[in-house]
């Protein structure tokens, strides 16, 4: 096929299948005007394009040699006008064809989604949930160890109370060598001694450790139907809390101190922890027993504890907020500006192609103070060379 210059009207011969896909460019050796070409159909032989013209014409089979030598003189195989007359030679009439390319690839909107979108929002909410996490693992660690500690304490005064009574049961019994035991819970000031507040509802009680008959009794307790019984009897009532007081209350085998938790019914039927301390008074087989609810003493740590995750949620709530709105606002702003840069990117790519294939009074509408309208002036200058360039070139000829 033959192309002609349209600025200077130098020939070309051009091989169709060296064009890769439906246009290519190539520069004119003698002015070095960019000359399109467009590929012709299968079934045209030749096709002759001149830029600017807006009809393309197939030229005969005739008009060339059969050894591929140019076109005649009857307008196709001789240059009509320009610096050079007669057939194109041979080395221009292979001239190198630049192809035009469709670039793939991820566009510049999806980069700046994924740069200034998609990966800081991956980090700024992998942060706020870390964050999360670690603060309702500190609250949650706070009131644990407070709510320890606070039975530490508890578990220590119980003890000390049962130390102190235990003594005072000792000098107490010196003092009534008399006394049977089946008239201890009788005595009133004996009573006094055995039987102690602990906390705010527990107290302490006084039983004997079991004879030749194998037997543990209770001889003073805040409940009189329980003086002098047989304590394994409490099995029935106690049902499956029974194991875990009795494992306490009979640890003092061999005078050693007993102590741990277990479960009790309550007056209203509900079954709450106790920790008991069992403390053999000196010298006697009689124990002291210290118990109440652990309850009481960590109240005021699970009110604590409650007020905390009250906190954490409303925090979390927060921080969740906070990120919702964050993800929508860069959103919404790297989705405008992204729109916007690629709309002028857009503008100046159109212009510039108009400009490649001759169209030099294109008009480039972009204006900004950034470095997109700075490459529209450059573009612009671009364009004015090109046209001033083109007209010297024709003023010569």
């Amino acid at each position: 096929m033959i192309v002609i210059c349209e600025e200077c009207g130098k020939k070309y011969r051009i091989d169709p299948e060296r064009i890769k896909g439906k246009e290519g460019r190539f520069r004119c050796k003698a002015c070095g005007h960019i000359v399109r070409v467009v590929k012709p159909e299968p079934e045209a032989p030749e096709i002759t394009i001149e830029i600017g013209s807006p009809s393309v014409g197939a030229a005969p089979e005739s008009r060339e040699s059969p050894g591929g030598s140019p076109a005649s003189d009857d307008g196709l195989g001789e240059e009509k006008e320009g610096p050079e007359k007669g057939p194109a030679p041979a080395e221009e009439s292979g001239a190198s064809v630049v192809t035009a390319k469709t670039r793939k690839g991820p566009g510049l909107r999806l980069k700046m989604f994924l740069l200034f979108f998609l990966i800081p929002m991956v980090f700024i909410a992998a942060a706020g949930l870390l964050y999360l996490r670690q603060m309702q693992n500190l609250s949650t660690l706070i009131t644990r160890e407070s709510t320890a500690m606070v039975k530490r304490f508890a578990e220590r005064a119980i003890a000390e109370k049962a130390h102190s009574v235990a003594a005072q049961v000792q000098l107490s019994l010196k003092n009534r060598k008399g006394l049977k035991k089946t008239q201890l819970n009788d005595d009133p000031a004996f009573r006094a001694v055995a039987v102690q507040k602990v906390g705010k509802t527990g107290y302490t009680a006084l039983y004997e450790r079991p004879g030749k008959d194998g037997v543990w009794r209770t001889w003073v307790h805040v409940n009189p139907k329980i003086i002098g019984i047989d304590m394994s009897k409490l099995k029935k009532p106690l049902g499956e809390n029974f194991p875990g007081f009795w494992r306490v209350y009979t640890g003092v085998k061999g005078g050693r101190e007993a102590k741990g938790y277990y479960t009790w019914r309550d007056k209203d039927g509900a079954f709450r922890d106790k920790f008991m301390v069992c403390t053999p008074v000196p010298g006697t087989r009689f124990v002291v027993a210290a118990t109440t609810y652990v309850d009481e003493f960590t109240k005021d740590v699970s009110a604590l504890r409650e007020r905390a995750r009250s906190v954490t949620e409303r925090t979390k709530q927060i921080v969740l907020l906070i990120l919702g709105c964050t993800l929508v606002l860069v959103g919404a702003v790297v989705s405008l500006y992204g729109h916007a840069l690629t709309r002028k990117i857009r503008t100046l790519t159109d212009v510039a192609e108009r400009i490649s294939v001759g169209d030099l009074e294109a008009e480039i509408p972009v204006r900004s103070g950034d470095e997109i309208g700075a490459l529209a002036e450059a573009i612009e200058r671009m364009q004015e060379s090109i046209r001033l360039s083109i007209e010297r070139l024709r003023r010569r000829r």
